[in-house]
């Protein structure tokens, strides 16, 4: 009975060591509006394309450049916009589970996971901005599908297992995008918004409901 009673206590003392070095607070409701954001901003950004080939893509097969500057910064601004009401939502609505668990949303744990997130999806994003400098816009879309997937793998450490899986899917979408060149609206829309509305509903289910 003893020898029970050690191991269970031995199994205790792991769960709160795993639990104070993860960050458990996150969202899985923010990942369905993060998912229905991308698919209302991929609506829109496909209503702004003209009738080009290849679901608005006229790509030149040297330089993979769209055409039409005006509207690559159009939709920039609409991916921009997307990105902002994610993050806000996010922040909120793990704030509030947060606050439910009694924990505090800013600690060791969800630092780690900014830290580990944040390096590949800023040097993704300033990959991407360099891109739209060069005019290289028909790789943005895989490129912002990469390297968010990168930082989801990344910060899985220190979240949920489920994240890991959310970002292996996107690198590979990113890497069928780069391939499929011309068809990177659609694959954003897979990525960011039908994925997330996904694996944020099976992360709903799973954590947020208990």
């Amino acid at each position: 009975m003893e020898a029970k009673d050690y191991l269970k206590d031995i199994q205790d003392i792991k769960q709160m060591m795993s639990k104070s070095s993860q960050f458990l607070s996150l969202s899985g409701l923010s990942g369905i509006l993060a998912g229905i954001y991308a698919l209302i901003g991929a609506g829109i950004a496909n209503s702004m394309l003209p009738a080009y080939n290849k679901i608005g893509y006229e790509i030149s097969r040297e330089t993979y450049t769209v055409t039409e500057q005006e509207i690559t910064t159009k939709l920039f601004v609409v991916a921009f916009t997307v990105i902002i009401l994610s993050i806000v939502s996010g922040i909120l609505l793990s704030a509030s589970k947060a606050k439910k668990q009694n924990e505090s949303l800013w600690n060791e744990s969800s630092k780690r996971l900014l830290i580990s997130f944040g390096i590949p999806l800023i040097t993704g994003g300033i990959f991407a901005l360099l891109l739209l400098q060069k005019e290289y816009y028909g790789i943005i879309a895989p490129i912002t599908l990469l390297f968010y997937g990168l930082g989801c793998v990344n910060a899985s450490k220190h979240t949920f297992r489920d994240v890991k899986y959310l970002g292996i899917t996107l690198i590979i979408l990113g890497l069928l995008a780069t391939y499929f060149m011309g068809y990177g609206l659609l694959f954003w829309a897979l990525g960011f918004g039908v994925c997330h509305i996904i694996y944020g509903t099976k992360m709903y289910f799973k954590y947020d409901r208990n």
